[in-house]
Protein backbone atom coordinates (compact mmCIF):
# COMPACT_ATOMS: atom_id res chain seq x y z
CA UNK A 1 0.00 0.00 0.00
CA UNK A 2 2.83 2.68 0.39
CA UNK A 3 3.31 2.73 -3.19
CA UNK A 4 -0.42 3.49 -3.79
CA UNK A 5 -0.31 6.01 -1.09
CA UNK A 6 2.11 8.38 -2.32
CA UNK A 7 1.05 8.06 -5.85
CA UNK A 8 -2.71 9.01 -4.92
CA UNK A 9 -0.76 11.78 -2.72
CA UNK A 10 1.21 12.97 -5.94
CA UNK A 11 -1.70 12.52 -8.06
CA UNK A 12 -3.33 14.76 -5.57
CA UNK A 13 -0.38 17.55 -5.22
CA UNK A 14 -0.54 17.69 -8.94
CA UNK A 15 -3.97 18.73 -8.98
CA UNK A 16 -3.51 21.14 -6.64
CA UNK A 17 -0.76 23.02 -8.37
CA UNK A 18 -2.90 22.61 -11.53
CA UNK A 19 -5.88 24.26 -9.95
CA UNK A 20 -3.94 26.75 -8.42
CA UNK A 21 -2.34 27.86 -11.24
CA UNK A 22 -6.20 28.01 -13.03
CA UNK A 23 -7.45 29.78 -10.19
CA UNK A 24 -3.92 33.06 -11.09
CA UNK A 25 -4.67 32.74 -14.61
CA UNK A 26 -8.30 33.92 -13.61
CA UNK A 27 -6.92 36.59 -11.21
CA UNK A 28 -4.70 38.16 -14.15
CA UNK A 29 -7.13 37.88 -17.04
CA UNK A 30 -8.76 41.18 -16.55
CA UNK A 31 -11.46 40.04 -19.93
CA UNK A 32 -12.41 37.23 -17.26
CA UNK A 33 -15.41 37.88 -15.48
CA UNK A 34 -15.37 35.35 -13.02
CA UNK A 35 -17.43 34.99 -9.96
CA UNK A 36 -17.44 35.25 -5.99
CA UNK A 37 -20.10 33.69 -4.24
CA UNK A 38 -22.46 33.69 -7.41
CA UNK A 39 -22.15 37.31 -8.16
CA UNK A 40 -18.97 38.32 -11.37
CA UNK A 41 -16.51 40.80 -10.33
CA UNK A 42 -17.36 43.30 -12.51
CA UNK A 43 -20.86 43.63 -10.65
CA UNK A 44 -19.24 43.70 -6.85
CA UNK A 45 -16.84 46.21 -8.29
CA UNK A 46 -19.39 48.71 -9.56
CA UNK A 47 -17.46 50.43 -12.37
CA UNK A 48 -14.72 50.64 -9.70
CA UNK A 49 -11.42 49.66 -11.47
CA UNK A 50 -9.68 49.92 -7.74
CA UNK A 51 -12.02 47.45 -6.68
CA UNK A 52 -11.57 44.52 -9.22
CA UNK A 53 -8.24 45.01 -8.93
CA UNK A 54 -7.80 44.62 -5.70
CA UNK A 55 -10.60 41.50 -5.94
CA UNK A 56 -8.28 40.10 -8.26
CA UNK A 57 -5.08 40.72 -6.17
CA UNK A 58 -6.62 39.00 -3.36
CA UNK A 59 -7.25 36.46 -5.71
CA UNK A 60 -4.15 35.77 -7.08
CA UNK A 61 -2.30 35.77 -3.99
CA UNK A 62 -4.64 33.38 -2.58
CA UNK A 63 -3.35 31.08 -5.78
CA UNK A 64 0.15 32.00 -5.53
CA UNK A 65 0.13 30.55 -1.66
CA UNK A 66 -1.99 27.47 -2.79
CA UNK A 67 0.03 27.19 -5.70
CA UNK A 68 3.17 26.94 -3.09
CA UNK A 69 1.45 24.75 -0.60
CA UNK A 70 1.18 22.57 -3.60
CA UNK A 71 4.92 22.37 -5.26
CA UNK A 72 6.02 21.94 -0.79
CA UNK A 73 3.48 19.00 -1.00
CA UNK A 74 4.74 17.06 -3.72
CA UNK A 75 8.00 17.88 -2.46
CA UNK A 76 7.19 16.24 0.41
CA UNK A 77 5.64 13.47 -0.82
CA UNK A 78 7.82 12.66 -4.15
CA UNK A 79 11.10 12.51 -1.41
CA UNK A 80 10.49 11.92 2.32
CA UNK A 81 7.46 10.43 2.10
CA UNK A 82 7.86 7.96 -0.84
CA UNK A 83 11.35 7.27 1.31
CA UNK A 84 9.24 6.09 4.30
CA UNK A 85 10.23 8.67 6.72
CA UNK A 86 7.28 9.05 9.22
CA UNK A 87 7.31 12.62 10.02
CA UNK A 88 6.61 13.06 6.54
CA UNK A 89 3.02 11.20 7.16
CA UNK A 90 2.83 14.05 10.04
CA UNK A 91 3.44 17.43 7.91
CA UNK A 92 1.28 16.11 5.47
CA UNK A 93 -1.25 15.28 8.25
CA UNK A 94 -0.65 18.68 9.77
CA UNK A 95 -0.97 20.78 6.24
CA UNK A 96 -3.98 19.38 4.98
CA UNK A 97 -5.94 19.57 8.38
CA UNK A 98 -4.89 23.35 8.30
CA UNK A 99 -6.39 24.46 5.52
CA UNK A 100 -9.62 22.26 6.73
CA UNK A 101 -9.88 23.94 9.78
CA UNK A 102 -9.52 27.52 8.52
CA UNK A 103 -11.60 26.52 5.53
CA UNK A 104 -14.37 25.60 8.01
CA UNK A 105 -13.77 28.39 10.16
CA UNK A 106 -16.05 30.76 7.86
CA UNK A 107 -19.41 28.75 8.93
CA UNK A 108 -19.12 30.37 12.62
CA UNK A 109 -17.57 33.55 11.74
CA UNK A 110 -18.96 34.23 8.53
CA UNK A 111 -22.37 32.38 8.36
CA UNK A 112 -21.79 30.58 5.08
CA UNK A 113 -20.37 26.97 3.81
CA UNK A 114 -19.28 28.77 0.30
CA UNK A 115 -15.81 27.84 -0.24
CA UNK A 116 -15.89 24.99 2.38
CA UNK A 117 -15.97 22.22 -0.43
CA UNK A 118 -12.28 23.18 -1.29
CA UNK A 119 -10.75 22.65 1.68
CA UNK A 120 -12.96 19.15 2.21
CA UNK A 121 -12.12 18.04 -1.04
CA UNK A 122 -8.21 18.21 -0.47
CA UNK A 123 -7.82 17.12 2.87
CA UNK A 124 -10.26 14.35 1.67
CA UNK A 125 -8.10 13.21 -1.25
CA UNK A 126 -5.20 13.96 1.07
CA UNK A 127 -6.71 11.71 3.53
CA UNK A 128 -7.27 8.86 1.35
CA UNK A 129 -3.45 8.78 0.58
CA UNK A 130 -2.13 8.80 4.11
CA UNK A 131 -4.27 6.25 5.13
CA UNK A 132 -3.22 3.67 2.55
CA UNK A 133 0.06 3.62 4.60
CA UNK A 134 -0.40 4.75 8.08
CA UNK A 135 1.39 1.20 8.89
CA UNK A 136 3.86 3.29 8.62
CA UNK A 137 3.13 5.29 12.29
CA UNK A 138 3.26 1.85 13.66
CA UNK A 139 6.44 0.77 12.43
CA UNK A 140 9.87 0.52 14.63
CA UNK A 141 11.91 3.06 11.73
CA UNK A 142 10.10 6.23 13.20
Amino acid sequence: MKKASWIVLAVAGTAFIVISLVSAIHAYNKGDDYGIGGVRVSKVAAGREAVATALRGIRGTSAAFATAYGVLFLAIVLTPYRRGDVWAWWALFAGTSTVLAIALLRIPFLNTTLGVSAGATQFTLTMAGLLLDARRLTSRNQ
